[in-house]
């Protein structure tokens, strides 16, 4: 079966918004996922927690206090609690009214625009829950299809693949490995998720060769600047991983502006 997140796969490199368009739209909200879209992305990496009744939504932070007009912690408010607030005034007004949605209406928006989803795990209390959760939350093969569980802790991804063994799961880290392959194999990942700055390309290739997906994270403008005031040459070795085919995924906060990198990378 083909690999929606493999560029082998599909053809084509993924433009994935962090947390959405999140330069242009309050982050993990509807609007910008939308706007995400409306520039080019297929993909869209989200964050999730759990609420006190024991749903999933989707949220940054264990505190709902950053990104809303509420206050306190998300497993102590009900989806009803949550939802009631506004997600999208703190960011800018034209936004009142934006509220938090929940990982099955992100699911059926993905459908609703094709898009796939790299949906990461940032519950922390209680697990258990969450995973049983998430089964419920994809029963369905067709949203499983379209989702990438991603993680810091490869421990919890390996978790959840035991619960739902046809997940896809993907491992994030900000560390250079002698042996990237060992990496993922050990907590049967389907991917792994590397910051532009640790991207190692000889691994790269050996996660390719093991048929395990790689979705580079490339920051945003202000990011490069000062990258670029340090010395680094991003703006050269990003356009030759891209034209090498080493990354199937390229993640920012500023969909428009990574995908100038694609398409001047000819990838």
């Amino acid at each position: 079966m083909s690999n929606p997140f493999l560029a082998a796969d599909t053809g084509r490199i993924r433009l994935c918004g962090h947390r959405g368009h999140n330069v242009s739209a309050p982050e993990n909200t509807f609007a910008a996922f939308r706007a995400a879209h409306e520039l080019g992305a297929s993909s869209l990496e989200i964050d999730t927690v759990l609420t006190a009744d024991g749903q999933i939504v989707v949220i940054h932070d264990l505190l709902v206090d950053r990104t809303s007009n509420g206050t306190g912690a998300v497993k102590d408010l009900t989806l009803a609690q949550i939802q009631a607030l506004d997600a999208g005034a703190w960011f800018d007004p034209i936004f009142a009214g934006e509220r938090m949605p929940t990982l099955g209406e992100t699911i059926a928006l993905a459908h609703e625009l094709d898009m796939v989803l790299e949906v990461e795990i940032k519950e922390k209390v209680h697990l258990d829950r969450y995973v049983s959760a998430l089964q419920t939350a994809l029963a369905d093969p067709r949203d499983l299809a379209r989702v990438m569980m991603i993680s810091f802790d490869h421990a919890n991804l390996k978790a959840v693949k035991a619960a739902i063994p046809s997940i896809r799961t993907g491992g994030i880290v900000h560390e250079k490995f002698p042996d990237t392959v060992a990496v993922a194999r050990i907590s049967d990942l389907d991917e792994l998720c590397i910051d532009l700055d640790v991207f190692d390309p000889t691994g790269a290739e050996q996660l390719h060769a093991a048929s395990i997906a790689i979705r580079c994270h490339a920051y945003s403008p202000s990011t490069w600047d000062k990258a670029r005031k340090s010395g680094l040459n991003w703006n050269e070795t990003l356009p030759q991983y891209l034209r090498a085919g080493l990354i199937d995924t390229l993640s920012g906060d500023d969909v428009e502006w990574l995908k100038d990198f694609i398409d001047t990378a000819g990838a």
